[in-house]
């Protein structure tokens, strides 16, 4: 896994290089972003950075001794990945796959890496023990923490912690990775680029889902119309979400998109500007009709339906109040 296999984050790979090359690095960090911006990618890379067995000349990871390769192959013995089959992180995950092995000297490389994904699904519990490890770790112990929102952490865990936040990636850098690495078209790469608002991860499953464009138009289909449609008609939408297994989460943000084209056109009136530009005037018709206030309005109603789906909260319910909300926003 070498950096320049990872589109953008170049800051964050410099500070990994680096610190790797100067033999200064902590014991703990925190790859904090969306789902979706790289963060495994570049656990995966400071992992292999310093178990590559490269000569001190060359710039680590080098993608090609044995230790690079077998982390990129998943089965590098001194890296371990931390798994779990329920929505949460308990203690028992924590003490079976990282307390109970923190002390065992890595079987080949110079260090023992643990990489845990969604780590700030893990229960205070496991928070709590977990801090033991990373308060007296053995000098060769490195922990790799992912998330997507550092507040679920233990302010204990934080501060002993090295954060490095993911950064949005430009459109021309997703461009470019597109089409260099999935031979997409110019046109299809910067489709998938702006919809993606800088997120690789987005992008490339953009490019790859044949679903997606089908997802965008009867969005757009609906967003343009929701002011006429019937209860029974958004019930039944709610229905064919469900029955074709969209991505509810791809669904939504195209609608905040939406959204975010009306309030921008309403303020400046710049085509040019606009995600959805070729829907130019539906989106003035939309931005004539309604007030600032009532357009943040429909923003927010989206942002609270992420969060009950989030929290669990019945699927139907929470996405034909949604559309009946968007309606009724007038």
């Amino acid at each position: 896994m070498g950096s320049d296999q990872i589109a953008g984050q170049e800051q964050i790979k410099e500070f990994i290089q680096k610190s790797v090359q100067r033999g200064k690095v902590s014991h703990a960090y925190i790859l904090c972003g969306e789902k979706g911006s790289g963060r495994y990618a570049l656990a995966k890379m400071f992992a292999a950075a310093l178990q590559c067995g490269a000569d001190e000349e060359t710039v680590k990871p080098c993608g090609v001794c044995k230790s690079c390769r077998q982390i990129a192959g998943g089965n590098q013995p001194d890296v371990i990945v931390v798994s779990h089959e329920k929505k949460g992180i308990g203690v028992d995950e924590i003490r079976r796959q990282v307390n109970n092995s923190v002390l065992i000297k890595p079987y080949e490389g110079p260090y023992k890496v643990y990489i845990i994904p969604d780590a700030d699904k893990m229960t205070e519990q496991a928070q709590n023990a977990l801090l033991k490890t990373i308060e007296e770790p053995p000098g060769y112990a490195m922990i790799l923490l992912i998330a997507e929102n550092v507040e679920m952490f233990l302010p204990t865990i934080l501060s002993r912690c090295v954060i490095l936040n993911m950064k949005p990636v430009s459109e021309a850098v997703i461009m470019e990775y597109l089409m260099s690495t999935l031979k997409l078209p110019d046109y299809a790469a910067h489709t998938c680029a702006v919809f993606a608002q800088g997120n690789i991860g987005k992008a490339v499953r953009y490019a790859s889902d044949g679903d997606f464009s089908q997802v965008l138009g009867e969005v757009l289909k609906l967003l343009k119309n929701i002011d006429a449609k019937r209860i029974d008609e958004l019930s039944a939408i709610v229905k064919h979400i469900k029955d074709e297994h969209y991505d509810i989460n791809d669904y939504l943000d195209i609608m905040t998109l939406w959204y975010r084209d009306v309030l921008l056109y309403k303020a400046v009136k710049d085509n040019n500007m606009l995600i959805f530009s070729e829907e130019t005037k539906s989106i003035a018709k939309d931005a004539k009709l309604r007030s600032y206030s009532n357009i943040e309005e429909c923003i927010v109603a989206i942002d609270k339906a992420k969060v009950r789906l989030k929290a669990n909260v019945n699927f139907d319910i929470t996405i034909e109040l949604l559309l009946i909300t968007l309606k009724e926003i007038w």
